[in-house]
């Protein structure tokens, strides 16, 4: 029996830079190429001993539309998308306003 844990992660792993960045797409004049943060994850076990010995694998994938470059005029340009920022910024100001908050109360004492 083939191990199909290993199979994926080497087709996935063969996919790359065309999984972060779409082709590009012409509308009205202006090229849009889409760039994505991609994650894939898979795994796999096995127990032999026992009665409620079994097998079983999983696998799983995330992609995050992080923005896009856009060439208009002949110049380049990237333009973030503005909802993945705040989703992603959210955490970060969470932890960043704790972290400052700890400070805080701890000059003051």
């Amino acid at each position: 029996m083939t191990n199909v844990a290993l199979q994926l992660a080497e087709s996935v792993r063969s996919i790359g830079v065309k999984s972060v960045y779409g082709e590009p797409v012409e509308v009205d004049g202006v090229t849009v190429m889409p760039v994505a943060l991609v994650q894939y994850g898979f795994g796999g076990g096995s127990a032999d001993e026992g009665a409620d010995a079994g097998s079983g694998g999983g696998g799983g994938g995330l992609s995050i539309p992080i923005g896009a470059y856009v060439k208009r005029d002949g110049a380049l340009r990237f333009e973030p998308n503005v909802i993945s920022l705040l989703a992603v910024g959210i955490p970060f100001v969470c932890v960043a306003g704790h972290a400052l908050a700890r400070v805080i109360h701890a000059l003051k004492r």
